[in-house]
């Protein structure tokens, strides 16, 4: 146990509570200092410092909702720069899959990229939560001698089965008809097939999306962007499917912005949990819990 959870489980049961510790109704613990699990409630998240900072798990009570594959790049939620034609692939391995430096905070933990000699922009990823659920703020840092410009992108990868949301209108989404959204209830739906190809489409949503399936739902809650304001060839809302059934990634990007030397850029990404007694199909009632969490 770090110091700081052990001196706050001493003041307890000595009865004398910081101030901090009594408004929080969340924990952060960790066994061997890389794998890191932030608990509100019934759900808990688990963060991995030596693999990227990825966020390797998120249940409530004993449901998993993020994909458990490790095949590389196909499993856990990570952290990218925007757009990807920048850096093409794979991955900046600082950003993405390299050890990052921890530091544990009264209310969250910290957790910090190495710098990339050829990107060098310094990540830092602040983990936190409340009542309601749990809150991500990715920081980038201009670490050049120049210019850059750039955007935030949260790449999330969850199974393959169930279906993903969010309001967005149909018609714009592009490439059109490349993933078979529905428009239903006032939002736009995707149902999984069993396509044989690699599709992603492009949508301009409202700053929230949604994926249902086994009993969960997963809100992800984000500054809303308009159609300007997205990286060159990207766009507020991704969603992409790899070989049908196989691999999914739900993406979410912040807005593009220029970074003078030394300049930073901070972006906050709100993750809901919830229990869902239903079928994981279009519906009203699905639409109500997602857009409940939001508010």
């Amino acid at each position: 146990m770090k110091k700081g959870l052990a001196l706050v489980a001493a003041a307890i049961m000595l009865g004398c509570v910081p101030s901090w510790a009594k408004k929080n109704t969340y924990s952060i613990s960790t066994e061997d200092g890389t794998n890191y699990v932030l608990t509100t409630g019934n759900v808990s998240m688990t963060i991995n410092a030596g693999a990227g900072a990825k966020v390797m798990s998120l249940k409530y009570q004993d449901k998993e909702v993020i994909a458990q594959s490790r095949i590389p790049n196909q499993f856990g939620s990570t952290f990218w720069t925007s757009p990807q034609k920048d850096w093409n692939w794979p991955p900046v391995a600082e950003h993405d899959s390299r050890p990052y430096t921890v530091e544990q905070k009264a209310g969250s933990v910290v957790m910090t990229s190495q710098l990339s000699q050829r990107f060098p922009y310094r990540i830092t990823k602040e983990f936190s939560a409340n009542k309601k659920g749990i809150v991500i703020t990715y920081t980038i840092t201009n670490e050049s001698d120049h210019q850059v410009s750039l955007a935030p992108w949260e790449i999330t990868r969850v199974p393959s089965k169930g279906i993903v949301f969010c309001d967005a209108p149909v018609d714009e989404i592009t490439p059109a008809g490349l993933l078979d959204f529905k428009s239903e209830f006032g939002a736009a739906w995707y149902t999984f097939d069993v396509e044989r190809q690699n599709r992603k489409i492009n949508a301009d949503g409202k700053g929230w999306l949604a994926y249902a399936y086994d009993g969960l739902v997963l809100v992800k809650q984000f500054p809303d962007l308009n159609a300007s304001q997205p990286a060159p060839e990207e766009a507020e809302i991704q969603v992409y499917v790899n070989q049908g059934d196989t691999y999914t990634e739900l993406e979410n990007q912040g807005e593009y912005t220029s970074l003078q030397p030394g300049q930073s850029v901070s972006w906050t990404v709100k993750w809901y949990l919830l229990p869902y007694e239903g079928d994981a199909v279009a519906s009203a009632k699905l639409l109500k819990v997602a857009k409940k969490a939001i508010k």
